[in-house]
C-alpha cells in the first residue's frame, strides 16, 4: 500500500511538472513572438516605406529611360557652367585656412593691431605685427663677406634691385615708388648706411656685435643683419660669413607689391647668384601651391587604378552577363555627380579651398560601390521578367543599403565641422555632402538607363 501511495504521488507530481514546463514554454512562445513582431514593426515602419518608394522609382525610370539620361547630362551642362568663376573663388592663404579661426593668436594680433596700427609712412620694424611685405637677400662668402669686393658686389646687386621695374594694369613703378618709408625716405639697410654705400669705408668703421649704435639712444640688434660672425677683443667685428638685407614695402595696395615682388623673382631665377639666396613675403604661399599642384597630379594615378579595377571586376566572357560598359557608365555618373557639385558650389560663390581636390577620389570610391550594389541587385533578378520588372526589383534591393551609406557619410562629414580649420570647414560643411547627394542620385538614376 506504501509503494501504491508513491507511485500516485510521483505520478502527481509529474502531471504537475509537466503542467507548468507547458505553461511556462507558451509563455516564452508568446515573448518570442510578441518582440520579434515588435522589432520587426519598428524597422518595417523605415526600410518597408523606402523599398516601395525606390521600387515604383524603378519601375519608372524602366518604362521612360530616356528621360533619366537626358536630364542629369543637361543638369550637369548647367551647374559645370560654374567652373567659369574658378580662378577667382581660389582661397588658399595659408593664415585664413590653415590656422584655427578662433586662436588665441588671431585674438592677440587683432589686439595689436587695433592698439598699435602700422603707418607705412612712418615705418618700424618693432611696430609689425605680421611678417610685413618684403623681400630678403642673404649674401654669402666662403672667406669674408666684409670685403671691399664682397661688399662692392652687394651694393651693385642692390642697386638692380632697386631699379627693377614692374608693371601693373599698364602702370610702371620701381621700388622707391612702393616702398614703406620712414620721414619721407624708404627704410634703407643698416649695413649699407654705415658704409655711406662706399665699400671702401668698411676699413674707416667699427661695427660692434652683437649691438651697433648709431648714438645713445639708437642700437640695433645685428644677429639678424650679419652672421658667422669674428670680432676682437673690444667687441668690434672682424669678419663675418653671410649678410642680410631687407626691402619693406607698404601693405596699402596689395597688387603692386605683389608685381614688384614676384618680377624680383623673376629676376634673380633669370640671373645666376651662386652665393645669393632670396625670400619674400609671398615666398610661403607660392610653395605650398606649388607642393599643392605636385601632389594634386598624382592623383591621376589613384583614379586609373579605381576606375581600371572597377571595370575589370565587371567584365565577363559571357556576352549577357558582361558589365563592363555598364561599370564604365556608372564611373562615368560619378564625374557627373562631381562636376555638377563643383559647379553648383561655384556658382554660389563658395569659396574653392585646395583640400576640396581631394574630394573627387572619395566620391568615385563612393559611387562605385554603389554601382557594384546596383549591378549586384540587378543580376539577381529574374531574367524572364519585363525591364521595368526587373527595375523595380534592382530598385527595391538595393535601396536601403545605398540610403543607409549615403546618410552615414553625409552624417559622419557634418558631425566633423566643430574643427577649427577654416580650410576642414570648407571641407566638411559643403563640398562632401553635396557631392555625396549627387552622386547617389545620378547613380540610382543614371544607372538604370545603363541596365536598361
Amino acid at each position: 500500500g506504501t509503494w501504491i501511495t508513491a507511485s500516485e504521488n510521483s505520478v502527481t507530481y509529474s502531471n504537475e511538472a509537466y503542467i507548468i514546463r507547458t505553461s511556462l514554454r507558451q509563455v516564452y512562445k508568446s515573448a518570442h513572438i510578441s518582440a520579434v513582431v515588435m522589432v520587426s514593426c519598428i524597422t518595417d515602419c523605415i526600410e518597408k516605406p523606402i523599398r516601395l518608394c525606390f521600387e515604383s522609382v524603378g519601375k519608372f525610370v524602366g518604362l521612360h529611360p530616356w528621360w533619366f539620361v537626358t536630364l542629369p547630362l543637361a543638369v550637369s551642362a548647367v551647374l559645370g557652367g560654374g567652373f567659369y568663376f574658378l580662378n577667382d573663388l581660389i582661397s588658399n592663404d595659408i593664415v585664413e585656412q590653415f590656422t584655427p579661426k578662433n586662436g588665441r593668436a588671431k585674438v592677440e594680433r587683432c589686439f595689436f593691431q587695433e592698439t598699435f596700427p602700422q603707418m607705412d609712412s612712418q615705418f618700424s620694424i618693432v611696430r609689425l605685427n605680421t611678417d610685413g611685405v618684403f623681400a630678403s637677400l642673404i649674401f654669402s662668402c666662403q672667406t669674408n663677406i666684409l670685403s671691399v669686393a664682397a661688399l662692392e658686389e652687394i651694393l651693385r646687386i642692390d642697386g638692380e634691385v632697386r631699379g627693377i621695374t614692374a608693371t601693373n594694369d599698364a602702370q610702371q613703378f620701381v621700388f622707391s615708388d612702393i616702398c614703406a618709408t620712414l620721414n619721407g625716405t624708404c627704410n634703407s639697410n643698416l649695413m649699407l648706411d654705415v658704409l655711406n654705400y662706399n665699400a671702401s669705408n668698411i676699413h674707416f668703421v667699427k661695427i660692434s656685435y652683437p649691438e651697433y649704435c648709431h648714438s645713445e639712444f639708437n642700437c640695433v640688434h645685428m644677429g639678424n643683419i650679419i652672421s658667422k660672425v669674428e670680432v676682437d677683443h673690444n667687441g668690434v667685428v672682424r669678419s663675418a660669413k653671410a649678410m642680410r638685407l631687407f626691402y619693406y614695402l607698404q601693405e596699402s595696395n596689395n597688387s603692386l607689391e605683389d608685381a614688384w615682388l614676384q618680377e624680383l623673382v623673376d629676376f634673380f631665377n633669370d640671373n645666376s647668384f651662386s652665393q645669393v639666396s632670396y625670400f619674400t613675403s609671398m615666398s610661403r604661399q607660392q610653395e605650398f601651391e606649388k607642393s599643392t599642384i605636385s601632389v594634386t597630379e598624382l592623383f591621376a594615378i589613384t583614379y586609373f587604378l579605381a576606375i581600371s579595377f572597377s571595370i575589370i571586376s565587371c567584365l565577363r566572357f559571357d556576352n549577357v552577363r558582361n558589365k563592363a560598359w555598364v561599370a564604365s557608365l556608372g564611373v562615368f555618373s560619378t564625374a557627373q555627380a562631381v562636376l555638377s557639385s563643383f559647379g553648383l558650389l561655384l556658382l554660389i560663390k563658395v569659396p574653392f579651398v585646395i583640400t576640396v581636390a581631394s574630394s573627387p577620389f572619395l566620391i568615385l570610391g563612393i559611387g562605385i560601390d554603389d554601382m557594384f550594389i546596383m549591378i549586384s541587385s540587378w543580376q539577381r533578378t529574374n531574367i524572364q521578367d519585363t525591364v521595368p520588372k526587373r527595375m523595380a526589383d534592382t530598385y527595391r534591393e538595393a535601396a536601403v543599403s545605398i540610403t543607409i551609406t549615403t546618410l552615414t557619410d553625409v552624417l559622419a562629414f557634418y558631425l566633423s565641422y566643430g574643427n577649427p580649420f577654416g580650410s576642414v570647414q570648407s571641407f566638411l560643411i559643403s563640398v562632401p555632402p553635396l557631392k555625396v547627394c549627387l552622386a547617389y542620385f545620378d547613380v540610382i538614376i543614371y544607372m538604370c538607363f545603363c541596365q536598361c
